[in-house]
């Protein structure tokens, strides 16, 4: 079913809204040039966008096209499958397969394993081309063009989004027939995704720029801490917006307009302004929880790790955490998702997303199923009915790649009472974009644990595996030490919140992806290496903890003086 203001939006990009709305492509990629070459008789924006339809159409084309489609034309076709892809990879949820392209098959690929501890001489693995030099060798203008620079997606998609919000908010006051509360309405809109947006560069990258006027270049580099501080500013100004709201009926009719249709079903449903309110709750959670180190390292809840770019939580980060949450999202909440329709579709059922990618036999998918998702998953989880080792082993040239297990098509396969992690039928996979009720609960559970409440927190473990029809014991109850109930809810946390974007986050707040020699690594791991199975692995990873700023960029927005660095030194 056609979205008719997807109509409208595309209309609009032949206009000199086009130029307005992808001006953060423009300095970003050389090959967008020619959005300079405005048609003269095209329509303009303000000639266009002047009432409610108008308005709503460009305000969903400005997240939903301009932040999760436009420019991601390479592996897959959205913001969910090649620039999520990487967070996944990272935190080796997937592999990456063989022969695949922009640097898919590297990203997540450590600096080395031991498959065997007790025989270390003979299982060591090596990696020639460690992803810190991978980073810094493929980050300019010219392995972008060839898709080579795996920084550059998501710093493009996210500064698209952030442009097209701040053109919303420009043009809304001229806008006629709105109520107060329609205008309160699309003012949350835009303050929510550009606050979204700005999370998303400030958890990955170690700079990035505070850009809240549209069409305008700033050369002003600031560092991650100050991205994540910009926005949490515009969340709360999302929350003011929300909290003045009176006419409900003029709300519903207002966010009805700005979700696309096959996306309001499910928990996908157009949310109710409370819930909203819950919904930035939580995300404000998620961004100290994210950008806080809480080293759980071998069993070690008291690991330290050095050489970070962030520091350790603290007890008032916790305590913040937990006020958050408690007026985060609740069990049945709506929330903010993604679907793929049979036209019109921000991103498509095969290869639209990490999901879909991997939801086929592990001969054939660019992504694999890690062993190390699977291993999170414990014995007689009905979660489980996701994974099958009915196509056989693959054989990864990185190793790391090596897995018995494929991820089942859910529709196809009729599974039902639990999540289903992928397929690649139209509308049948539900793509979480912002937090859900199981991670604002997994959230607390971690700060409770961590602050001496283990009771409560592993009550909030059970809770979410009840929610998704685990069908496991309790853990509540059984007297875990604080290293036993954290060993839980790392694994839950993979496990619940698989293909949602987290992974590499969790395993950095973690201090499993920093070198061992800083205090990092991964310990425990099922791997296959020289085809057999180990599951005692240890994985030195030594990625970079934030990347540096995309050459596309810097090369053509030179840094200010005053500007932080845009490289990390920590690497």
């Amino acid at each position: 079913m056609k979205h008719t203001n997807y109509k409208i939006f595309k209309k609009l990009l032949s206009s000199a809204g086009y130029l307005t709305l992808f001006i953060a492509i423009l300095f970003s990629t050389s090959c967008k040039k020619e959005l300079n070459q405005v048609n003269p008789n095209s329509p303009t924006l303000a000639g266009n966008v002047t009432n409610e339809t108008g308005i709503a159409a460009y305000a969903l084309g400005g997240v939903y096209w301009s932040g999760f489609n436009y420019g991601d034309g390479w592996l897959g076709d959205s913001y969910f499958s090649l620039p999520w892809g990487y967070h996944e990879l990272m935190g080796d949820v997937i592999g990456g397969g063989q022969g695949s392209n922009n640097q898919t098959t590297t990203m997540g690929v450590p600096d080395y394993f031991i498959a065997d501890p007790t025989n270390a001489s003979a299982t060591t693995v090596n990696n020639a081309s460690p992803q810190v030099s991978i980073i810094r060798s493929f980050n300019t203008t010219a392995a972008t063009a060839n898709a080579n620079n795996a920084l550059f997606y998501e710093w493009s998609n996210m500064y698209s989004m952030i442009n097209g919000m701040n053109t919303v908010l420009i043009q809304l006051p001229s806008i006629t027939g709105l109520s107060a509360d329609k205008v309160a309405t699309v003012k949350a809109w835009a303050y929510w995704w550009k606050g979204y947006a700005y999370a998303q560069i400030g958890t990955l990258y170690y700079a990035g720029l505070i850009v809240n006027t549209p069409s305008t270049i700033v050369s002003n580099y600031v560092n991650q801490a100050a991205i994540i501080t910009e926005s949490n500013t515009q969340l709360n100004n999302a929350l003011t917006a929300l909290k003045g709201i009176s006419n409900q009926a003029d709300y519903t009719t207002m966010i009805s307009e700005l979700i696309p249709l096959q996306c309001q079903k499910g928990l996908g449903t157009p949310l109710s302004s409370a819930q909203w309110i819950r919904t930035i709750n939580t995300m404000l959670a998620r961004n100290i929880l994210l950008n806080k180190l809480s080293p759980f390292v071998n069993g070690n809840p008291a690991a330290t790790i050095t050489g970070a770019t962030i520091p350790t939580m603290s007890a008032a980060d916790w305590a913040s955490i937990v006020t958050y949450c408690n007026a985060g999202i609740q069990s049945g909440d709506k929330v903010f998702t993604g679907r793929t329709s049979g036209a019109n579709s921000f991103f498509s059922n095969a290869g639209g997303s990490v999901a879909g990618i991997c939801a086929s036999s592990n001969q054939a998918t660019t992504y694999k199923v890690s062993e190390r998702l699977v291993q999170s998953f414990p014995a007689g989880d009905k979660r489980l009915a996701n994974f099958s080792t009915s196509s056989g082993t693959f054989y990864g040239d990185a190793n790391t790649n090596s897995t018995r297990y494929s991820l089942v098509d859910g529709v196809t396969a009729g599974l039902s009472n639990i999540p289903i992690l992928g397929t690649r039928q139209v509308g049948g996979l539900e793509i979480y974009i912002g937090p859900t009720y199981e991670e604002n609960a997994l959230m607390l559970a971690e700060a409770n644990i961590r602050t001496g409440n283990i009771p409560a927190g592993l009550a909030l473990i059970d809770a979410v595996r009840s929610y998704q029809g685990a069908g496991l014991p309790a853990v509540a109850g059984t007297s875990l030490t604080l290293s036993q109930a954290l060993n839980v809810l790392t694994q839950e946390r993979i496990a619940a919140l698989a293909f949602r974007g987290l992974s590499f986050y969790d395993s950095r707040r973690w201090g499993w992806s920093y070198g061992i020699t800083k205090g990092g690594g991964r310990y425990g791991s099922t791997i296959i290496y020289n085809k057999n199975v180990y599951t005692n692995a240890t994985i030195n990873y030594n990625f970079m903890d934030y990347w540096d700023v995309p050459a596309d960029e810097i090369v053509k927005n030179p840094p200010a003086t005053g500007s932080s660095a845009v490289t990390n030194p920590n690497y």
